[in-house]
């Protein structure tokens, strides 16, 4: 059997763009296997088929088995995880939606969840980035510099998904 490796970055913002896209390599012909950090996919060749890829986010170990089985119950297969992002496939129906969520507020909970924890490191980054501009030789310098700029991405990627809760809840 055929892989394919490539590279493709997406933002937790942007789940819908990659469950798209894997959905266009599946009608390809490029079945998902996996993904690692950072965006590194992994496909197999085979019949081209319509699946709809969904991805949830959730990280409870200890409940991950029941977690598993309502996707398993509701006809979802389970592709994996990564880093949190769990994925699942299921094969299309015409004419029907398929989704992982009933309505945009459990949506919103998916994206609250991922702002908790951005927000929970938040603090640490910045103390780090205040210790680091204490410091006065270059290595320090240049690592004030690198953590700065992480500190303004990792500020777009809270504003970013409280703005996409925001506009889930509108919706309600």
């Amino acid at each position: 059997m055929t892989t394919l490796k490539l590279f493709r970055w997406f933002w937790a913002w942007d789940d819908e763009k990659e469950e798209a896209w894997l959905r266009g390599m599946a009608q390809k012909g490029w079945h998902f296997k996996s993904v690692s950090l950072p965006g590194n996919y992994t496909f197999e060749q085979g019949e081209p088929g319509d699946f709809v890829y969904r991805l949830d986010y959730f990280t409870e170990k200890k409940d991950i088995l029941n977690y598993l089985q309502i996707f398993q119950d509701a006809g979802w297969e389970y592709m994996g995880e990564m880093n949190g992002w769990q994925y699942f496939r299921k094969h299309a129906v015409a004419g029907e939606e398929l989704d992982i969520y009933s309505d945009n507020e459990s949506k919103a909970k998916k994206y609250q969840r991922i702002l908790f924890i951005l927000v929970a490191i938040l603090p640490i980054l910045m103390i780090n980035v205040i210790n680091l501009n204490k410091m006065t030789d270059s290595f320090a310098q240049a690592l004030t510099f690198f953590f700065f700029v992480f500190l303004i991405f990792y500020s777009y990627a809270i504003v970013k998904l409280g703005l996409r809760v925001t506009a889930l809840k509108r919706k309600l």
